[in-house]
């Protein structure tokens, strides 16, 4: 592919300028209605690229085919990313800056020269010296996460449409919303997709690979206190938020938590908490690696919550556990070939595959559940979630040249 001139920079940079925040506190689907304006402008590409059957259903997804080009039988390829970004830093007038042929020293933003990229506190920034680095400006989010993604297939598709005569199988494109608040697939219409495999393009480190993931469950908590005018409580108010606070300080302040695990070590992660003196509510989210895991910090958590509410004889805890993805390798271990190509697909863009595992989710995670195994490839976007994301260039580009040799590694040895 080194004479082809890739797109992908060019998408990008239109895409991250459209506003798709999703709303966790939203019920609709799409959680927000702007997240459709980047999934109507795909449709408009795809089909001015050629592709007849692009559709966009009310949940804001794109479906979308490359029709196979070749006599073999090869099973359905889906390449899917999402279209939202996160509702942690806002998204609106995104103003991307490019930093050509980056020299290696601290990027101070525009906008906010207060916000400096580090390379000591990057260090995958330390190696893109040469490379173009795309940030903010510093008042929003880049939106890399998961837009470079989108922009990959979309440049990979119109590879294979400029490239009549490169060989490949059916590819089946799929672009979700609402990835970002863990809804991404739930309107996904399994049987409309059609396909046998898939791939997320969501990573981060060029050359990544991540076949594993957390399994996940929420725990709600919900403490109902004893209120009563404060002039007269004496011996009668107990109050949910202590109880609450008196649970919460029980748990272990140097592990099985975000700040203090990595690599393999699960946790269990108080993210939300509201409440008043009659009644407190907090959500847990749980991950680990295994699945028997998540029960035994269940199981942590009830009693530590029993012991704390000893002391609130009068006040009633509800404990409730959601169950919310499990580890992709369970279904993609069953399906080598998935991994193998994938890998084979990065070695041939000349790059060293990373392999790796999640501390986290993504569509992927679900899909593979839902019958299409689904492992995660690199699509070089860094820091995601914050003022201080970026992305490199040459790293979209060879994310395009992955996913080129995966899809024509699949007509090869089928």
């Amino acid at each position: 592919m080194n004479n082809y001139a890739h797109t992908v920079l060019d998408r990008f940079l239109r895409y991250v300028k459209i506003d798709t925040q999703s709303d966790p506190n939203s019920d609709t689907a799409p959680s927000t209605q702007k997240q459709k304006d980047l999934s109507r402008l795909l449709i408009q590409e795809l089909e001015a690229m050629g592709i007849t059957d692009a559709e966009l259903d009310p949940a804001g997804y794109v479906y979308a085919t490359l029709p196979a080009n070749t006599d073999k039988q090869v099973p359905t390829i889906c390449l899917c990313s999402h279209v939202d970004t996160s509702p942690e830093t806002s998204g609106k007038d995104v103003k991307p800056v490019i930093h050509h042929d980056y020299d290696g020293s601290v990027i101070t933003l525009p906008a906010d020269a207060s916000i400096k990229i580090n390379p000591e506190q990057h260090p995958e920034l330390k190696l893109k010296v040469g490379n173009d680095i795309v940030t903010a400006d510093g008042t929003t989010l880049l939106g890399a996460d998961n837009k470079a993604g989108v922009a990959e297939i979309m440049d990979t598709v119109h590879y294979f449409l400029t490239h009549l005569e490169e060989k490949h199988g059916r590819i089946r494109i799929l672009f979700t919303t609402d990835e970002e608040i863990g809804r991404g697939v739930d309107h996904v219409d399994i049987e409309k997709l059609d396909a046998d495999f898939g791939y997320t393009v969501d990573g981060e480190a060029l050359g990544s690979f991540e076949d594993e993931t957390f399994s996940a469950d929420m725990v709600r908590i919900v403490i109902d206190g004893v209120n009563t005018h404060p002039g007269f409580a004496k011996d009668q108010m107990e109050n949910s938020m202590k109880a609450a606070a008196r649970f919460l300080d029980s748990l272990p302040h140097d592990s099985l938590s975000p700040e203090t695990t990595e690599d393999r070590a699960g946790f269990v992660h108080p993210y939300e908490i509201k409440g008043g003196v009659e009644q407190t509510e907090i959500t847990f989210i749980i991950r680990s690696f295994e699945d028997e895991k998540l029960k035994e910090y269940e199981d942590f958590l009830q009693r530590k919550l029993a012991e704390a509410m000893l002391d609130f004889p009068n006040s009633e805890a509800q404990f409730t556990v959601f169950e919310q993805y499990r580890n992709m390798k369970n279904v993609v271990r069953e399906h080598p070939q998935v991994s193998e190509y994938a890998i084979e697909a990065i070695e041939r863009a000349g790059l060293s595959p990373r392999k790796g595992s999640i501390r986290g989710g993504t569509d992927g995670s679900r899909l593979s559940f839902m019958g299409l195994p689904c492992p995660n490839i690199f699509a070089g976007e860094y820091a995601f979630h914050s003022k201080m994301e970026w992305a490199s260039v040459q790293d979209m580009e060879k994310a395009v040249e992955t996913l080129v040799n995966l899809v024509k590694i699949w007509e090869e040895k089928s």
